[in-house]
């Protein structure tokens, strides 16, 4: 049963990429000013008390409104929530800890372990804190193969001080370390440590943000190895004035700005080691960061799996020297899962958005590179895109059975390779009860690509009978004088060739539009060929899939 849609309301008429940066503000700032937790904004987002301006933005005057009506009424005083009693804790843990350091009750290695266990997740996830496991502190900061005695080194957010006492075991010496954090016990943790192990009292480590200081002084280190703030909040107006400061572009994430930041403190030829999520290495946001990396002597690109627990990111490090380089045949060392090759510089260069997908060897780097030097075309603005229906509450909105009044619509779960299930998810077909919905002429459109939005490979259906999808999914439309049919392009997407490249390439589990705009389709294989077909397609790139699956470039 199919009931046509009602008119959507204007606020909820978004494509995907259409929201401009001033449209509302972000949960993350909403939050902020409310003083509550981003999951609270939700929930009030949720039951109406905020209207949505799309994209995960709040409307300005439906903020306004609330702080006037309710802020320091029944919403914020009687409401026990959750970032003030995290807040309020983490003053608590702060005060019995130092007390504890300043009196040298217990091994001061000890202390700092029950003091990262009692930190909440909720401040861990603000101030992006992830302590360094010493596995990865000692294999990052291997011994050098200089004498350090008389050399300088850095850790911009030391914490409990893990990569400072490193640098002590290799051989700096303690009046040659220097140290920053903005928590107070972690400075506290990293000078006792410093006493303990080789009596100096240091003077160098500082109850202070690297970001700022970077800016105030002229200081250089001939080493800087680090674990910086993982995605730490800063308001928006911050990030940008930060990465203006060091000229990091777009790339105005905390990882992004302590990068740059920190070699912008480092010496000629000074050696920089830095753990980061495995979006620094994908991502395009990252990619002005990545590009700065490529011109230097990158040394190492390591994989340590996910070691940090209630986070399913990898966590990945990058190993340079300062020295500018204009060798892009340099051999850069790449561990991934304990196997270890090398790829030359020039490979990643070649690369989507510089993206540094070390996991690949030279052998899949070079099927790579083949596949995008062939003549091709990509999807960027060639196509319109559009979200699946984002209803704000699934449970309220979603029934299982066929009603009177409500149309169907269809989830990531049910697509497969050319293949939709049947419908088992239902929604009243007033679409203005939603807080996203795209332009109804694109769910319209006499043919669509729909695709899955979650998952590591690439997943499309032609849609040719004007279905609705929620936000699992999502569309697009081929511009009218693209050279191939909707069909042709979701068989080439859909094949084992194309998602090769794809995982090789992006090594994510969502897939992304800037991602997908970035995929050569190679047109010119259909004006010989109208039904795809793999083993002709390969053929053309003159690629071969030998008897092991794996592809080569053929001689």
């Amino acid at each position: 049963m199919r009931t046509e849609p009602k008119t959507i309301r204007k606020a909820g008429q978004l494509s995907l990429f259409e929201i401009p940066e001033s449209v509302g503000v972000s949960i993350d700032v909403a939050a902020t000013r409310l003083g509550v937790s981003s999951a609270t904004i939700r929930n009030w987002l949720k039951t109406g008390y905020l209207s949505a301006a799309g994209n995960g933005r709040i409307d300005v005057e439906s903020l306004d409104s609330f702080l006037r009506e309710h802020a320091g009424k029944q919403k914020l005083t009687s409401r026990a929530n959750k970032s003030q009693k995290d807040s309020h804790d983490h003053s608590e843990v702060s005060a019995r800890f130092i007390s504890r350091i300043v009196e040298n009750s217990g091994d001061l290695h000890v202390v700092g372990t029950e003091y990262q266990a009692a930190l909440s997740d909720s401040h861990r996830n603000k101030e992006g804190i992830y302590y360094t496991p010493e596995s990865i502190v000692a294999d990052m900061l291997r011994p050098p193969r200089e004498d350090v005695s008389s050399k300088t080194f850095c850790d911009p957010c030391c914490g409990s001080g893990n990569f400072i006492v490193r640098a002590l075991e290799v051989g700096f010496k303690p009046e040659n370390i220097v140290g920053c954090d903005t928590d107070p016990v972690a400075v506290e943790l990293t000078k006792g440590r410093i006493l303990a192990l080789s009596g100096y009292d240091s003077r160098s480590i500082y109850n202070e943000s690297f970001l700022d200081r970077a800016i105030r002084t002229d200081a250089s280190y001939d080493y800087v190895f680090t674990n910086p703030p993982w995605g730490k909040k800063l308001f928006k107006d911050r990030k940008d004035f930060y990465a203006s400061i060091f000229h990091a572009g777009k790339s105005n994430d905390t990882c992004s700005l302590f990068f740059f930041a920190c070699l912008k403190s480092l010496k000629y030829s000074g050696r920089l080691g830095f753990l980061l999520p495995e979006a620094f290495f994908n991502i395009a946001m990252y990619e002005t960061a990545r590009r700065a990396a490529l011109n230097l002597k990158i040394e190492r690109l390591v994989d340590y799996d996910k070691p940090f627990k209630g986070l399913l990111t990898r966590a990945q490090a990058i190993v340079l020297d300062t020295k500018k380089t204009n060798d892009t045949s340099h051999p850069i060392c790449c561990e991934f899962s304990g196997n270890t090759h090398l790829r030359e510089n020039s490979t990643f260069r070649k690369n989507p958005n510089a993206i540094l997908n070390f996991k690949c060897n030279s052998n899949d780097s070079a099927i790579i590179d083949r596949a995008f030097s062939v003549p091709h075309i990509t999807l960027e603005g060639r196509a319109r895109w559009g979200l699946g229906i984002v209803t704000g509450n699934n449970k309220k909105f979603v029934k299982h059975t066929p009603a009177e009044g409500y149309i169907a619509v269809f989830k990531g779960a049910d697509l497969r390779a050319n293949e939709l299930k049947k419908p088992h998810c239902f929604i009243p077909s007033d679409l203005s009860l939603y807080q996203q919905v795209a332009p109804v002429e694109l769910y319209e459109a006499n043919e669509k690509l729909i695709y899955k939005f979650i998952s590591s490979d690439l997943c499309f259906f032609t849609d040719s009978k004007q279905r609705y999808v929620l936000n699992s999914a999502n569309m697009l439309i081929p511009n009218r004088d693209f050279p191939i049919s909707c069909q042709q392009l979701a068989c080439l997407l859909n094949s084992r060739f194309i998602n090769f490249i794809f995982r090789s390439t992006y090594n994510t589990h969502k897939v992304l539009r800037g991602d997908l705009e970035m995929l050569p389709i190679h047109v010119d294989y259909f004006d010989q060929h109208e039904i795809f077909e793999e083993e002709s397609y390969l053929n053309h790139l003159g690629i071969k899939k030998g008897q092991n699956g794996a592809y080569r470039v053929k001689e």
